[in-house]
């Protein structure tokens, strides 16, 4: 049964929220693809998860805000112990300075931070061994060692302090990864994400605000909630007409060399080529050409490109699809971004696994945020 598209028209979407455009993508083609491999053939239930999984992600960015409060903290209770051991030996008192960091101090008094963090099952205090270890790395590297004997003293210099030590020692770090891992599920691919809010919210802190200072919401509006929902339900319940839609347009096009991976987010770029007609063609083949690189096959984003390419012109010249697509020539996938792990059922041909329509009938800082305003 054809699920009718709901025409939304979308506003492209800011900076100034967590929840972006890429990362929805990047849950839809994810929930979806879990729907197919479960066999419930609920997509209430998948649009459930896909919200949980969303709200999972806004509560990281609030404890990865929270870390360097709880470091602080630590950092505090070293240096009492290391002032009352000066003080019994009668040598000068160690620096205060890293503990009475400005930005770090307003960052602790947050208001929203605090409010949210209240009702978070994971908090650091809990896992005393991971701020410890990380402490050491701050303390161990160049970027404290120069802080610390820096003649500068500014809240600003305050706050390029942990803008760095973040970036350093915070965005890649295993300990940190396999903590979340083993935490949530939903959070596996989150961090990367979530680490470029962390850092823009690092930059957007204003002294003058202080504990008042706001935090990125989790949407611009209810149209990006919206989006996400209708993007969902469009991909599982429209999945047998977009599958006749790509057997239609891509004939000269070999199935067998597709991972059932590239089939799943083909069928999500359609369902956004289809219901969204504000978004131009162009963004959502880009976009959904680097998910297949990040989630499926080498092979994958030079497939995905041009069978996209294929179904759209297809879709266009038929009448179906009121978009425009420049010449061929004219528009160039942009830089793959680096790869990332993926489920190893990705991996196997199409032909090896059940297709997504079978079971329908009844699924650096400021640059990555603004990457995709559509």
């Amino acid at each position: 049964m054809y699920f009718a598209p709901f025409f939304v028209t979308l506003q492209p979407t800011t900076a100034n929220t967590m929840i972006n455009r890429d990362l929805i993508r990047t849950k839809v083609v994810q929930l979806v693809y879990a729907y197919y491999q479960n066999g419930t053939n609920n997509v209430n239930a998948a649009e459930k998860e896909l919200f949980i999984s969303i709200d999972k992600a806004y509560a990281m960015y609030h404890i990865m805000l929270d870390l360097i409060h709880a470091l602080t903290d630590e950092a505090g209770r070293r240096l009492n112990i290391e002032r009352a051991s000066a003080m019994r030996k009668g040598i000068e008192p160690p620096s205060e300075r890293f503990v009475m960091n400005r930005f770090a101090l307003q960052l602790a008094e947050n208001v929203q931070l605090q409010d949210f963090m209240a009702n978070q099952q994971l908090q650091w205090r809990d896992v005393p061994e991971v701020v410890a270890a990380l402490l050491d790395k701050i303390q161990q590297s160049t970027i404290y060692s120069d802080y610390m004997s820096s003649d500068i003293d500014s809240y600003d210099a305050d706050r390029e302090l942990w803008r760095r030590l973040y970036r350093a020692l915070m965005e890649d770090n295993d300990d940190l990864d396999q903590l979340f891992e083993e935490q949530s599920l939903y959070w596996n691919d989150d961090k990367e994400v979530v680490d470029t809010f962390v850092l823009k919210t690092i930059k957007r802190f204003d002294q003058r605000n202080g504990a008042q200072q706001e935090l990125l919401p989790q949407y611009d509006s209810e149209e990006d909630r919206e989006y996400a929902r209708r993007l969902l339900r469009a991909s599982i319940l429209n999945a047998e007409d977009y599958q006749r839609q790509m057997t239609e347009a891509s004939r000269n096009w070999d199935f067998s060399r597709l991972a059932y991976m590239d089939i799943i987010i083909m069928q999500i770029a359609l369902a956004e080529m289809m219901t969204f007609p504000s978004i131009p063609l162009t963004v959502t083949i880009n976009e959904y050409v680097d998910l297949a690189k990040l989630y499926s096959t080498s092979q994958s984003g030079r497939y995905v490109n041009g069978m996209l390419d294929a179904i759209a012109r297809h879709l266009v010249a038929g009448g179906r699809l009121m978009k425009q697509l420049p010449e061929r020539q004219q528009r160039q996938a942009r830089p793959q971004r680096p790869p990332k792990a993926r489920p190893a059922e990705a991996q196997q041909p199409a032909e090896a696994q059940q297709t997504g329509t079978q079971a329908a009938d009844t699924q650096n800082d400021d640059n990555n945020t603004t990457n995709n305003s559509q």
